[in-house]
């Protein structure tokens, strides 16, 4: 009988913080930049440089532990984890190795359909700094070192072993990315690499106690890189199980473009790393005052949002479901539906035209730039039918695209709706004096000759006309059209 393997899962996920300088001196965290322009003597160790803590770098930890039902250790100190390599200028890493900052947390996934949902322990959460980037240059044959990374701020999220799959570890980082992203404590971007995660993975026989031999695999930069990574991983330790050799505890390397893993060291223990208390920087003790200010800075995060948007709006599940993906989303919405529209109209809009030009735009949620008042003024003019749905699509371009005022916009472009009914009316006779044939047609019964007429009708007006009284009234003045033939 063929063994039944399981794949028991743990992640260390490294978070970089939204802070405008380092965790230790006051060099810029701005993505990007000249190579080595972010630096100064702390953050590229030179002797006699004493780092000083980033007050923000706590608060931002605090708030994570505490949305995770982490406990907030009131007594924390940094560590320092000492190994050689070109991208660690001091060599060494100021982290928390005995007393990080929150520990004995958890957070609830979905673990799939028709699955219970089910609870990933969190072990801990430390504050640590960031390394430089190495740069291979292949046709240099040479390995380059910017340092504007080194000292940028970390949260290292420690989780227990208890994922035992590929989803349930994409459910666990989406879940752990919405958290932080509503607290405004990272942007999260993995292409950036400001959320990257290490995977410790073993198999074991299902039902045997214990784990199996672990491996690591370094720096994942995308779900579809953990994915992937963690497939492979599984079949080739199974594969070793099964043909009698043993899985080594090592560190390894995922190569995204090949598709495998291969091995970098042994895997390392705490003892290799000489950790000893960071004699430079004094413990921290966490105050109830603090404390008190972080939880009341906390804001409502999207578990309790969607069940009160149940509770308060008349809208789909799925539409919550989506516009609460992001806060800033989510933000809008309530602020434009404060502002007197009716939530649906404000969804379909949020669903609609806005994730469109996302969507082609390579944009996120939070580089929306145009106002709530702006576009509870493009609803209203629909509802007035000021506009009519095709010229409401053309101001929210210009509206999404530099936050015009739409109702200025329609007024100086001219785009209110004809209201005059002898204009239409004449319109209307001419297009059908012009297009005898279309006429004809749906006098036959052809529907869709109807909408032809529309068209013209539509356009001989430059879209300023509804296009359902358009339709109702050349039904008027064409008369009842047989039973359709199409």
């Amino acid at each position: 009988m063929a063994k039944i393997y399981e794949t028991v899962i743990g992640l260390e996920v490294h978070v970089e913080l939204a802070t405008r300088t380092k965790i230790f001196c006051g060099c810029s965290t701005a993505f990007g930049g000249r190579p080595n322009a972010h630096t100064c003597p702390v953050c590229t160790g030179m002797p006699g440089a004493l780092p000083v803590l980033n007050r923000k770098v706590l608060e931002h930890a605090a708030a994570v532990g505490l949305a995770v039902n982490c406990t907030i250790n009131r007594f924390c100190k940094f560590d320092r984890k000492n190994y050689f390599y070109p991208d660690n200028p001091q060599n060494y890493q100021i982290s928390q190795l005995y007393l990080p900052v929150c520990r004995d947390g958890w957070v609830e996934i979905d673990a799939g359909e028709g699955r219970e949902r089910k609870r990933i322990g969190i072990r801990e959460i430390h504050m640590e700094d960031d390394a430089g980037k190495l740069i291979h240059d292949e046709e240099a044959n040479c390995t380059l070192v910017d340092y504007n990374r080194s000292g940028v701020p970390l949260i290292e999220i420690v989780s227990e072993p208890d994922m035992r799959s590929a989803e349930e570890v994409i459910a666990y980082l989406e879940k752990l990315r919405l958290i932080i992203r509503y607290l405004g404590a990272s942007d999260c971007k993995m292409q950036e690499g400001s959320m990257r995660a290490d995977v410790n993975l073993s198999v074991r026989e299902k039902g045997m106690p214990g784990f199996g031999t672990r491996t690591e695999m370094k720096n994942l930069g995308s779900f579809r890189a953990v994915t992937r990574a963690i497939e492979s991983e599984r079949a080739r330790q199974v594969a070793l199980l099964e043909s009698g050799e043993r899985v080594l505890q090592e560190t390894r390397r995922w190569d995204e473009g090949k598709g495998v893993s291969y091995s970098m060291r042994s895997k390392e223990e705490a003892q290799d790393y000489r950790y000893f208390p960071d004699p430079d920087l004094a413990p921290i003790c966490i105050s109830d005052s603090f404390l008190e200010k972080i939880r009341a800075g906390q804001p409502e995060l999207r578990t309790e949002k969607m069940k009160r948007y149940k509770a308060e709006y008349d809208i789909p599940e799925y539409d919550i479901e989506i516009i609460t993906e992001s806060r800033h989303m989510a933000d809008l919405f309530e602020a434009v539906v404060a502002l007197g529209s009716q939530p649906k109209k404000v969804s379909n809009w949020l669903m609609g035209e806005t994730l469109r030009l996302l969507n082609e735009r390579g944009m996120e949620p939070e580089e929306l730039c145009f106002s709530p008042e702006n576009l509870a003024k493009l609803i209203a003019l629909t509802d007035r039918k000021t506009i009519n749905s095709t010229v409401a699509k053309q101001v929210f371009e210009e509206m999404f695209a530099h936050n015009t005022d739409p109702e200025r916009y329609v007024e100086e472009k001219g785009l209110t709706m004809v209201g005059d009914g002898d204009i239409l009316r004449r319109t209307v006779e001419e297009v059908i004096r012009m297009n005898p044939k279309s006429a004809g047609d749906y006098r036959g019964g052809k529907e869709r000759a109807l909408g032809f007429l529309v068209g013209q009708t539509m356009k001989a007006m430059k879209g300023k006309a509804d296009p359902a009284g358009v339709g109702e009234l050349l039904k008027e003045l064409l008369g009842p059209g047989r039973e359709s033939t199409e």
